[in-house]
């Protein structure tokens, strides 16, 4: 093959992927109120809760930036960490942010949330307003999501804010006050993870 051949079929993948990719990409809106329809159509199937909440665990690994989420919610403290500290605490954080999620969410029986809006905030994030539209039983819930839109091809929520409560700042303060009132030892959050989860 001549180095023009070779060079037009270069050419050709490149154009023909770059393609591909704006097929898949996806509205930080769109995102969300996809992700919180698959989460509905769990809630509201008739299966069992330790189901429900499998289920929910799949749909948060693949729409949720855990492991970026469990870096913030350590804060200073992960400068202090070695490479088998930083380790386990991955493994357990996961754990923990997942049945954490699945447990909470599978409380409700179908939660209808609509998207309202959506406003860049730069190139790396986008924060889509929505609500969890109220019943006779609660009241009507705003919900905020950060959108990091870094690669369009795989959005990542980073943040809920819920009536302009950040979960993963709550929760980053929750982790400090532990570590600190352990006189600053790590192993002490890292126990405290262990029996959440079992």
């Amino acid at each position: 093959m001549s180095t023009k051949k070779i060079s037009t079929f270069l050419i050709f993948l490149i154009i023909s992927f770059s393609n591909i990719a704006k097929v898949f990409s996806i509205e930080p809106d769109v995102f969300v109120q996809s992700t919180v329809n698959r989460a509905s159509k769990v809630l509201s199937s008739n299966i069992s809760k330790e189901e429900k909440i499998e289920k929910l665990k799949i749909i948060a690994d693949e729409t949720v930036d855990v492991k970026i989420i469990g870096l913030y919610t350590l804060g200073s403290y992960r400068k202090e960490l070695n490479d088998d500290q930083k380790k386990k605490y991955s493994i357990l954080f996961k754990e923990y942010f997942l049945k954490t999620f699945s447990s909470r969410l599978a409380e409700y029986s179908n939660p209808e949330i609509e998207v309202t809006s959506k406003k860049k905030l730069n190139e790396n994030y986008t924060m889509v307003s929505s609500i969890l539209v109220a019943t006779a039983k609660r009241p009507e819930v705003n919900i905020s999501w950060r959108i990091y839109t870094k690669n369009p091809e795989n959005l990542l929520i980073r943040d809920l804010i819920i009536e302009g409560l950040s979960l993963a700042r709550t929760q980053k303060e929750e982790f400090s006050s532990i570590i600190r009132s352990n006189d600053g030892n790590i192993n002490a959050l890292f126990e405290s993870l262990r029996k959440f989860i079992q």
